[in-house]
């Protein structure tokens, strides 16, 4: 599944459906040179191709410009990287992904988890420590919330020697700038975040269904009935499973940048696909 999930990254269909709405998202430049002797500008699909290439596979920006035939420089790379995310590209991106998915999925707020996911970052740089799980070496992590069915409805990043009860407060945060807190019914955690100040974090958000791992809530069913759908309680699986598809992104695996911004930009371009997938899945189910 999750090598399934890297290969429809690269899928053209994929690729060509996130990139139309790229381009809509560009912020509009005067290319033209009054004598036309100047050096013309890389297009852009060639260049979110390249970065796309540097995502999925974990490489350098070197390594991405000879995958991508050398179309474009590493130094065009960063650069076009830079001047889209400084126009909030990807942050439009995958908030124009996540309410087309709503308009015609739906999210499903009635079962919401949370889980951290601990990664390497050898390079360093703001927004990495050291590693109580890899011998103290450098990492990052995230700390994603995710619907009843795994999609990301809010999510922030942090060293990797933050622990995971810290992040609660932020990626709450993250669901709220969305508009989506109030709308939670019931919040899952695993047993490591079951402590009186995540409670209080978590009832502060105005949850008032918190359950955690390896717990029962009393007085109910081993599974109740939600709609058609049997939902299981204790529901982390998928937010578990959707860490497995992120890990699986070799950027986000062993991240090589050093500035938070960069990350975000990388997990919200993961994000932004694997919704897409999701989207043409369903035309396609529907128009069988």
């Amino acid at each position: 599944m999750e090598v399934l999930t890297i290969m429809r990254a690269l899928d053209p269909e994929v690729f060509d459906c996130v990139f139309a709405a790229v381009e809509g998202l560009l912020p509009k430049r005067d290319d033209h040179h009054p004598l036309g002797c100047h050096r013309r500008r890389v297009s852009d699909r060639i260049c979110f191709e390249a970065m796309l290439v540097r995502l999925v596979t974990g490489c350098s920006w070197v390594d991405a410009e000879r995958l991508t035939g050398k179309k474009v420089s590493d130094t065009t790379l960063r650069a076009r990287r830079d001047e889209w995310i400084e126009a909030k590209v990807f942050d439009r991106l995958v908030e124009e992904a996540l309410r087309g998915y709503d308009r015609v999925i739906g999210i499903d707020l009635g079962e919401v988890s949370i889980d951290g996911s601990l990664h390497k970052a050898p390079c360093g740089g703001e927004g990495t420590g050291k590693s109580p799980v890899d011998r103290g070496k450098l990492g990052w992590k995230w700390s994603i919330a995710t619907d009843t069915f795994g999609i990301p409805i809010g999510w922030t990043t942090d060293g990797a020697n933050r622990n995971d009860c810290v992040m609660v407060p932020a990626t709450l945060s993250a669901v709220a700038d969305r508009g989506l807190l109030g709308e939670i019914e019931t919040l899952h955690l695993d047993r490591g975040y079951d402590n009186s100040i995540v409670r209080k974090n978590v009832s502060d958000a105005g949850i008032t269904d918190l359950v955690c791992a390896k717990q029962r809530r009393p007085g109910t069913d081993h599974s109740k009935h939600q709609g058609k759908r049997m939902v299981p309680l204790g529901l982390r699986w998928p937010v578990e499973r959707t860490n497995s598809w992120f890990s699986n992104f070799g950027q986000l695996r062993r991240n090589t940048d050093r500035r938070v911004v960069h990350r975000l930009a990388q997990l919200a371009m993961a994000i932004v696909f694997l919704l897409t997938a999701k989207l043409i899945d369903w035309r396609n189910r529907w128009s069988r």
